[in-house]
């Protein structure tokens, strides 16, 4: 080696020791140059790159493994869930351990802000919003450079999107409005602000910011996606053209499949809106080739769908159902579109055919499927309540109804019957118990689908087995709880006391034997059976059939009591009936025959007031002139409900002032000459109608009465005004006069 080479290799060693000494030395709270080279280098390499490599992979794949419900508007961004991470949960723990790495060891790096930011974006999609909001407040108040705090408050404004904290969300929203950001700050602050509007269902706003950010997306799946919304959008807010323009856009988009079979099924729907019939008849010829699309096997329940909503919204409302059903059939094991399927024949039923019997049954199946987080949940499960209250008070009045008709039959015609009755069911749970051993047996050899009604195939919904058809199902559950309540499955269930049942079933029970006569049906003869004594064979067909007619009699009202309390159910579910017609369904077409029968059948009924009062209103909602608002003024003039039908003047400052010194004169009487004072009061009830001492001189009249009638007059006057105030603050009061008024009756006694 010549004495050049040995030279410059000597002062290569030489600069290296230096250099590596200079580092080896160098704290990472230097701000020389080569220090913060040095932690720059490292920083960045052995920990940045790593952490948002990591990060970016466990966004892609949640974004690949995502599950759409298409059913339902799509969230613009992804939302957070805790479970749906646990796939990269470990890539997410390691990119938070890689990015804390940087503020550990190498605080005077460039990448430090960066490191945060990736640390709270890891918490965010953790779900750990608490310690995610930190990261980003922190960021944004140390932060050196004004992009990378930029890109936390984005951040914080998502994390407190997903926290639900709108109010927070909007003031960073606010802040950045105003601010200098770069391109793909930008782009994610109209993101996210466009989610936050979407979150709090202002749809307009949220389509709007959408159209302002698709030129600066590229495209590709994720921009697919977004047009896809921003059709959704704005369906939602009635702008059918511009829904369609977007979803256009989505098949220019390089869209996955998917999104490209509901941009079409979108389109021809949002056309159906715009009624752009040169479009609207092509789409006949567009379902039958996505029908015969081998692509679409799996999906020709959602084809069906859009074809039933179409035509219902042309008003075919028979082929609508007639097509959901299909779609229904078509879903096969998936099930996710079902929910909605059954909510829309629903919706016809209850909107358009006025059917709440089959509306309720349709809902009941919705609500058994659909998931709880549905937008719709909770508007369906209020509809279904009503529904529920409707088909119960329907229910007793048919069943009672029934059953006394049953009670006024000629005892020999009325054993026929049953025995009629007793045999039809034998037959069909015969039928049921054969077709239950077919698919037991066809099961185990794994052909369940060869047994004729086993499932939900082109069968109607009367022909089916009856443990796979939701009509009749909910209709049984609705005739037992009518009949038995809500019972516990236990043995006997049918008993309210067992004990006492159980001590007595060898004698005096029905299935043993027992004769009905003295408890059901004093009049009834002896059969046969009964008169054999002991020797009777207990056990047989014979002995079984006799306990179903002897269950079947004990339901049936004999005696006067009963027949009152069957009147009473009756006249109590007309009224509720009716209330629930004209209030929760806005029938009151359908409210006034209610009305009116319950006045026929119950002419004393208590609720007579308050009906004439209904009924007034019903036929003045539908326009019709009556006598119903004339008969409460003749026959119940001191009522609230009279008064309510004067109630459409103001009441003044004045006219409180001259209701004031009425029920001062009044009370000055009261304590001088009630006598005096109750027909003052009498006359002026009229006058102080709506005013805040309305309710006071009622109550006066109420301890007038008590001081100058009898006992009976003044209960039935407390009775009168919690019926007439039922929102009255003296209501307790009242109530503790009444029970006072009680005692003293009993004790007359």
């Amino acid at each position: 080696m010549s004495r050049y080479y040995r030279y410059h290799l000597f002062l290569f060693y030489t600069v290296l020791i230096a250099l590596t000494g200079e580092l080896v030395s160098c704290s990472q709270y230097s701000t020389k140059p080569v220090s913060k080279g040095y932690h720059n280098l490292t920083a960045h390499f052995n920990a940045y790159v790593i952490a948002r490599d990591e990060i970016a992979q466990a966004e892609q794949e949640l974004f690949k493994k995502r599950q759409e419900n298409y059913n339902q508007l799509l969230p613009i961004l992804l939302p957070v869930d805790s479970m749906l991470i646990l796939p990269v949960k470990p890539q997410l723990d390691d990119a938070i351990k890689k990015a804390s790495i940087i503020p550990e060891r190498h605080q005077n790096s460039k990448w430090l802000d960066n490191a945060y930011i990736l640390i709270g974006r890891a918490r965010l999609l953790k779900q750990d919003l608490p310690n995610a909001i930190e990261v980003f407040k922190y960021v944004n108040t140390k932060g050196t450079n004004e992009d990378d705090k930029h890109t936390a408050l984005v951040g914080l404004m998502r994390a407190y999107v997903e926290a639900s904290d709108y109010t927070n969300a909007l003031n960073v929203a606010e802040y950045l409005r105003n601010q200098p950001l770069n391109k793909v700050n930008t782009r994610d602050f109209y993101l996210t602000k466009a989610y936050l509007h979407e979150r709090q269902g202002e749809y307009a706003t949220a389509a709007g910011i959408l159209d302002a950010t698709f030129p600066v997306l590229k495209k590709g799946e994720s921009t697919a996606r977004l047009h896809l919304i921003a059709g959704q959008l704005y369906d939602l807010i009635g702008q059918p053209a511009k829904a369609v323009d977007h979803y256009r856009q989505v098949l220019k988009s390089r869209p996955s499949y998917d999104q490209s079979f509901y941009a079409n099924l979108y389109a021809i729907q949002s056309n159906g809106l715009t009624g752009d019939q040169k479009r609207m008849a092509q789409s006949n010829e567009t379902f039958e080739e996505l029908l015969n699309d081998r692509k679409n096997a799996d999906l020709k329940d959602k084809i069906y769908f859009t074809m039933g909503l179409l035509e219902a919204r042309n008003g075919r409302i028979d082929k609508a159902i007639k097509l959901y059903s299909q779609s229904i059939q078509a879903a096969g094991s998936n099930t996710l579109q079902v929910p909605y399927t059954y909510l829309e024949i629903g919706k016809l039923y209850f909107e358009k055919k006025a059917d709440y019997t089959h509306a309720k049954v349709y809902y009941d199946s919705a609500l058994a499927l659909l998931p709880k987080q549905s937008a719709d949940y909770a508007a369906l499960l209020n509809r279904k309540k009503t529904l529920d209250e409707f088909v119960l008070y329907q229910t007793t009045i048919r069943t009672d109804d029934s059953l006394l008709n049953l009670a006024k039959m000629d005892p020999a015609a009325l054993d026929k019957l049953l025995d009629n009755t007793i045999t039809k069911r034998e037959k069909e749970d015969k039928a049921q118990a054969a077709l239950a051993q077919q698919i037991v047996d066809k099961a185990t050899n794994g052909n369940i689908n060869s047994v004729p009604g086993a499932t939900n195939s082109n069968l109607q919904p009367n022909e089916r087995w009856v443990l796979y058809n939701p009509v009749t199902l909910s209709q049984g559950r609705q005739e037992f709880s009518v009949v038995w309540g809500n019972r516990p499955l236990e043995d006997n269930w049918r008993r309210s006391n067992k004990e006492s049942s159980e001590a007595v079933a060898g004698v005096n029970s029905p299935v043993a034997g027992a004769s009905p006569a003295n408890s059901v049906n004093p009049n009834a003869p002896l059969s046969p059976a009964d008169a054999s004594g002991p020797a009777a064979d207990l056990t047989g067909p014979a002995a079984g059939r006799k306990a179903k007619k002897d269950a079947m009699m004990a339901k049936i009202p004999f005696t006067k009591e009963a027949q009152v309390v069957a009147n009473q159910r009756i006249e109590n579910a007309l009224y509720k009936l009716g209330k629930l017609y004209k209030f929760q369904l806005n029938q009151p077409a359908d409210a006034i025959p209610t009305f009116e029968q319950l006045l026929t059948r119950y002419p004393n009924t208590l609720q007579k007031p308050e009906v004439y009062y209904l009924l007034y209103l019903s036929n003045e909602q539908l326009g019709k002139t009556s006598s119903w608002k004339d008969k409460l003024l003749a026959e119940y003039p001191n009522t609230s409900y009279a008064r309510l039908t004067g109630k459409a003047a103001v009441h003044t400052t004045d006219s409180e002032a001259q209701a004031l010194k009425t029920y001062t004169a009044i009370y000055e009487l009261y304590k001088t000459n009630p006598t005096e004072a109750l027909a003052r009061a009498e006359t002026a009830m009229s006058g102080v109608a709506g005013t805040q001492l309305e309710d006071k001189l009622a109550l006066l009249r109420v301890m007038l009465i008590g001081k100058v009638q009898n006992v009976e007059a003044y209960r039935q006057a407390l009775t009168e005004f919690v019926r007439d105030y039922p929102g009255s603050q003296l209501l307790p009061r009242v109530k503790e006069m009444q029970v006072a008024a009680e005692q003293a009756t009993a004790k007359r006694k």
